[in-house]
């Protein structure tokens, strides 16, 4: 779920820039992506609840990879949706 959530927020993200650049509303777009991205958080670690197996081994080894990877592209999210704002905010200077 994880994945499909991910791959919304990808789109999204783009579909934010997009209309950005061609100068069309694009507050929509900027709301689905950073929800999709944190619906991708959300599922994210839900995924770790196998834990009540106590397979600990294998928590080890996921969690702390993926805890960088969720933390780096969570900052990329939310810097390229905010972009657009941000440019307006400049561009009115």
């Amino acid at each position: 779920m994880w994945l499909i959530f991910g791959l919304i927020a990808i789109v999204a993200t783009s579909i934010n820039l997009y209309r950005y650049s061609r100068g069309k509303d694009y507050i929509l777009a900027m709301a689905m992506g950073l929800s999709f991205t944190t619906l991708t958080l959300v599922a994210e670690y839900s995924m770790v609840s196998w834990v009540k197996v106590e397979d600990w081994a294998a928590l080890l080894d996921v969690v702390p990879s993926m805890e960088r990877a969720l933390w780096f592209l969570t900052i990329v999210s939310i810097l390229l949706n905010i972009a657009p704002i941000l440019l307006e905010l400049k561009g009115k200077k």
